[in-house]
C-alpha cells in the first residue's frame, strides 16, 4: 500500500529520492529524522543526499542514506566547479522524488541540475533565493514554526507519518572505544561547553562563561570541557574563557565531528549558543542548556525537549509572547549569569540524575 496515496504523492513510491541540503551542521542534523521517516514509509527507495564535506562527515554512515554526492564549498568563480563536479556525479540519474530543502541560491542550481520528475520545494513565500524557479512542485504556505517541523511539511506534503521523531546518530565501535577511553580517565562528569559560532552576535561574552564554569566546577562537580571546532575564532574565545576562570577546564576543541559527537554524548550536560552542537545534543538526548538572544528559539531551539533549560535572551522582556519567526534580535546582552545559572541548576535537578546519578 502507498502510504501517501491521496496526498501530495499520488503514484507509485518512489524508487529513487535525493535530498539536497548542502551545507549548516544543524540543518544536517534536522534532515536525519526526514530521512528515517522515508526509509520507514517506502523501506526499498534509495536516498541520495547532496550535501558539503563538512556536515557530511557528521553523517557519513548513517543507515537511512544509500548514497551522498559531496559538494565541495569553495568561493568566487572557483564555485562553479563544485556545481560542474556534481553535475557529473548525477549524470545518467533519474530520480523519482528531489526534496529541495535548502532555500539557497546555490542549492536551487544543483535542484535544477538534477534529473528529477518532482522537485519538491518551499511555497513561493518561503523560498528565499527564488529557490522557487527551481522546483515543479511545492508544499503549501505554513505560519513559522521550528525548523524541523518546517521539514516535516514535506513529510506531509507525501502523507509519510514523521512519528516516531529519531535521529539515528549512533557511534561506531571504534567511536565508542575512543569515548570511553577519554571519560574513564576524568575524575568526574563532563559539562560540554561551546563558547563559539560561525556568527559573531550569537557568541556570549567569554567572562560569562569563565564565572558560569567556576560554579558548574565547584557547586555541580562537573568538569568543563570546550568543543567544537577548530577556527581561529573558537581557539581565541577558548583562550579568553580559559584565561579569565579559575575552573580547571579541558580543552578539546579540533578533531572531528565524529569525535565532537562522542564528547557530547557523553558529557553529562551541555552549554552551548544556537550552533550545531546545541541540534546534535538534542539527538543524542544529552541535555542542552541554550543561549538565545540573536536567533529565536522557538525556530531553532532544541527540537521539543530541554526547552524548559533555554535561556531566552531573544525575547526582549520576560513573558513576551512571539511568532517562531525568522528574524534576528540583539539580545545576547540579556543573557545573564545569573539566567544561565538558574538553568544549570534545573538541569542538575531535573536531567541528571538519570545520567549520572553520582552528580
Amino acid at each position: 500500500m502507498n502510504p501517501a496515496a491521496g496526498r501530495g504523492w499520488n503514484g507509485p513510491p518512489p524508487r529513487e529520492i535525493c535530498i539536497v541540503m548542502l551545507s549548516a551542521i544543524g540543518d544536517a542534523v534536522h534532515v536525519l529524522p526526514v530521512a528515517n521517516a522515508i526509509k520507514r514509509a517506502w523501506p526499498e527507495c534509495r536516498i541520495t543526499w547532496v550535501i558539503q564535506t563538512v556536515p557530511h562527515a557528521l553523517v557519513a554512515d548513517h543507515p537511512a542514506i544509500d548514497d551522498f554526492v559531496l559538494f565541495e564549498r569553495r568561493r568566487g568563480w572557483s564555485a562553479w566547479r563544485s556545481l560542474v563536479e556534481v553535475r557529473q556525479a548525477l549524470r545518467g540519474r533519474r530520480f523519482d522524488l528531489l526534496l529541495g530543502l535548502q532555500v539557497y541560491f546555490k542549492a536551487g542550481l544543483v535542484t535544477a541540475l538534477a534529473d528529477a520528475r518532482v522537485k519538491l520545494g518551499f511555497d513561493r513565500a518561503r523560498a528565499r533565493d527564488a529557490q522557487w524557479l527551481f522546483t515543479n512542485t511545492r508544499i503549501p504556505a505554513h505560519e513559522p514554526q521550528h525548523v524541523q517541523d518546517q521539514y516535516f511539511e514535506f513529510l506531509d506534503f507525501l502523507g509519510v507519518d514523521p512519528h516516531p521523531v529519531t535521529w539515528t546518530l549512533e557511534l561506531t565501535g571504534p567511536e565508542r572505544a575512543a569515548q570511553r577511553a577519554f571519560f574513564d580517565d576524568m575524575d568526574r562528569p563532563a559539562c560540554a561547553v561551546v563558547v563559539g559560532t560561525s556568527k559573531a552576535a550569537k557568541n556570549w561574552e567569554p567572562v560569562g562563561y569563565a564565572r558560569v564554569l567556576e560554579v558548574i566546577e565547584s557547586d555541580y562537580g562537573l568538569r568543563p570541557i570546550i568543543v567544537g571546532g577548530p577556527s581561529q575564532t573558537e581557539r581565541h574565545l577558548a583562550a579568553e574563557v580559559m584565561n579569565a576562570t579559575r575552573a580547571t577546564v579541558m580543552n578539546e576543541l579540533g578533531g572531528n565531528l565524529r569525535r565532537l559527537v562522542w564528547l557530547i554524548e557523553g558529557s553529562a550536560l551541555v552549554l552551548t549558543p544556537d550552533t550545531g552542537p546545541l541540534h546534535i545534543a538534542r539527538a543524542l538526548e544529552t541535555p542542552v542548556v541554550g543561549l538565545f538572544g540573536y536567533t529565536n528559539p522557538k525556530r531553532t531551539g532544541p527540537y521539543r525537549a530541554f526547552q524548559d533549560l533555554v535561556v531566552d535572551g531573544y525575547a526582549e522582556h520576560e513573558g513576551e509572547v512571539y511568532p517562531a519567526t525568522p528574524r534576528y534580535r540583539d539580545g545576547m546582552k540579556r543573557v545573564t549569569e545569573k539566567r544561565v545559572l538558574e538553568k544549570v541548576d534545573l538541569a542538575v535537578q531535573r536531567y541528571l540524575p538519570r545520567r549520572h546519578p553520582e552528580v
